[in-house]
């Protein structure tokens, strides 16, 4: 099945896009809500900072092999390119459409979310939260069919304005003279279930740096992908894991682990503390401006990868159509009506779950699929390499392993699921190769 012509992606993105894109895509409100939680599990000032270090290095040693596998094959999709390059159609069928499952998902969440938020600056909206949510989706909906340019520009601007807040609140909270012995407090002794705090805070810590390859899904459209996604993955890597830990570091600093243990909103204790009464009105504002960037990203992803399924033969031919201003218009629609239904539905908090496990598989093939095409295709013009390899793969494959290891324990129910979904993609995967002569896109 041939690529329709004319339905081609504009190459216009620059690495103003992919930093934002990388930050906009990942930083969301987890890093406002699970300081709290993490005191509570693991008590411990260095333990906890450690936590973040870890989750920040898990990506900057992940960015290497993404950044090789984007430069090498820059398609619209993303990771799923990688694995049917290296294990063939069914692995790739089977990663991109865990990949669309994940991110189609995430919108209706999000949504609702920012409805929640601003019902609380404004209680007299409080009965329309639906109805905000719905509105929400349907102006980014308008703003990107208005094509790439207007989501760039719109991803840009937030991600700045993210950036500028969450900077605000830590300087503030460094600026508060306070009793640091008394702040920066901790158990001397470790708890017998520390382990498990400690892995349960990994996984929590894991979820909030999700996102943090959101560029590679836009290779197709960067004006020069060999270099500026290199550049975004390490530069939007580094800037993410500052903000996490300066943010931390910073929420400490004016609040006792033992007070903030199992808070279920830390930065706002904090930001009580700084500005007083008005602190926690700051923390929403911030939170809205988070969510409304990471919003627009999610918005643009999954009709990338619908986009590239649908040009691989992995979905319908419309898929693929492109309007004038390069966005995959339909599959936009498609992925706009999941996200409508789930917001009307209320449907989307157990999927959202399953999405945690989908992603974990995603990102192992895909470190793995590094591993297999330097093996397989070493003569492969790779404009970047990935420093440390093998190891930093290895690494990445192990912790990814251990992560999915670590949900399947405490999420049975969802494991279940996972099975069964992925045994269904194989007879699905069987009836599309059937409907397409068993013609692929390589």
């Amino acid at each position: 099945m041939q690529e329709n012509a004319g339905n081609e992606l504009k190459k216009v993105l620059g690495i103003g896009f992919g930093i934002a894109v990388m930050i906009g895509g990942t930083i969301g409100v987890g890093i406002l809500r699970t300081p709290g939680t993490i005191a509570g599990l693991v008590g411990n000032y260095w333990l906890i900072i450690l936590c973040w270090v870890i989750g920040g290095t898990y990506v900057l040693l992940g960015a290497g092999p993404f950044a090789e596998m984007a430069t090498m094959m820059p398609k619209a999709g993303g990771p799923y390119n990688y694995v049917k390059r290296a294990f063939g159609e069914y692995a790739g069928f089977l990663a991109g459409w865990f990949d669309y499952i994940v991110n189609a998902i995430a919108p209706s969440y999000f949504c609702i979310v920012i409805s929640e938020y601003v019902a609380l600056l404004f209680p007299v909206l409080k009965d329309f939260q639906a109805t905000m949510a719905v509105g929400f989706l349907l102006v980014l909906v308008l703003l990107h069919a208005g094509g790439i340019k207007n989501g760039s520009i719109a991803q840009q601007v937030t991600s700045i304005l993210k950036v500028v807040f969450f900077s605000a609140l830590i300087v503030s909270c460094f600026m508060v003279k306070v009793d640091t012995t008394h702040a920066i407090q901790h158990s001397t002794v470790l708890k017998s279930g520390i382990l498990i705090g400690f892995l349960r805070s990994m996984q929590m810590i894991t979820g909030t740096y999700d996102g943090w390859w959101s560029v590679c899904f836009f290779a197709e459209e960067d004006k020069n992908p060999s270099k500026n996604i290199p550049r975004s993955l390490f530069t939007g890597g580094i800037m993410v894991t500052a903000i996490y830990i300066l943010l931390n570091l910073a929420i400490f600093h004016v609040v006792p682990i033992s007070t903030l243990a199992n808070s279920s909103l830390a930065a706002s204790d904090a930001a009580t503390v700084v500005f007083g009464p008005s602190g926690g009105t700051f923390v929403i504002v911030l939170a809205i401006v988070s969510l409304i960037s990471i919003l627009n990203a999610y918005m643009m992803i999954p009709s990338r990868i619908l986009f590239g399924l649908s040009r691989d033969g992995f979905f319908v031919k419309q898929g693929a159509i492109v309007n004038r201003g390069g966005t995959p218009m339909v599959a936009l629609i498609i992925s706009s009506i999941i996200s409508l239904i789930l917001i009307l539905g209320g449907t989307f908090e157990q999927l959202f779950t399953l999405a945690s496990f989908m992603v974990v598989v995603v990102m192992g093939l895909s470190f793995a699929a590094h591993i297999k095409l330097r093996v397989s295709e070493p003569d492969m013009p790779r404009p970047y390499r990935a420093w440390g390899y093998p190891w930093t793969s290895i690494i990445v494959i192990l912790i990814s392993v251990a992560l999915f290891i670590g949900f399947a324990i405490g999420d049975r129910y969802n494991l279940i699921l996972i099975l069964i979904t992925g045994a269904v993609t194989y007879p699905a995967y069987l009836l599309v190769k059937k409907r397409n002569g068993q013609r692929f896109v390589g």
